[in-house]
């Protein structure tokens, strides 16, 4: 297994199945306030449906079509950040992520799509990452902005969550802006 340091005694590691306990253990911390634009709380409600959850990115994993990894702070999984799709033969992969309250604020989610995103631009071909994020998630759209991506567009009322249809917005990166700003920075 790996880790890759995110500095602040955080580390990006993957989540696998084995690892159903204790990420059941995190949702629990973080439900509503993890729940509050996204559903992975919603999926994961108990041992079983979080042994499926894990279980279908790694089959994710193994297919080439999508990736999920955690964010560990002190040796507690806080978080974590993923490929909810990618199609490498299209060159497109949708990145996504979430923290638990005792994690905001810390930019680990900024370091975290990083990795991720370099390695999807710079190992596996893809050439354009998009960041799905409801309009009221301001939190997530300054991540997007933060990992230079543009705002496309507005999926207007296309999100229907919890009992209220959301506004989407779609941000994406493409590989030779990634590599630009790169060097810049």
């Amino acid at each position: 297994m790996f880790a890759i340091p995110l500095g602040d005694d955080a580390e990006l590691r993957p989540l696998e199945p084995w690892r159903a306990e204790e990420f059941l253990a995190h949702m629990d911390r973080g439900r509503e306030f993890i729940g509050q634009f996204i559903a992975l709380p919603d999926v994961n409600t108990d041992l079983d449906s979080t042994r499926a959850f894990l279980r279908a990115y790694a089959d994710k994993a193994a297919s080439d079509t999508g990736r999920i990894y955690g964010i560990w702070t002190d040796g507690t999984l806080v978080g974590g950040v993923l490929f909810r799709t990618m199609d490498v033969t299209f060159g497109t992969a949708e990145a996504g992520c979430w923290l638990e309250p005792s994690a905001v604020g810390k930019g680990l989610v900024t370091r975290a799509a990083r990795v991720i995103i370099d390695w999807a631009v710079e190992e596996r071909g893809i050439h354009r990452v998009e960041w799905l994020v409801a309009s009221g998630n301001e939190a997530s759209v300054n991540v997007a902005r933060r990992l230079g991506m543009t705002k496309d567009g507005v999926l207007r009322e296309s999100y229907p969550y919890r009992g209220k249809r959301h506004d989407m917005e779609v941000w994406s990166v493409l590989a030779p802006e990634w590599r630009a700003a790169k060097k810049t920075a």
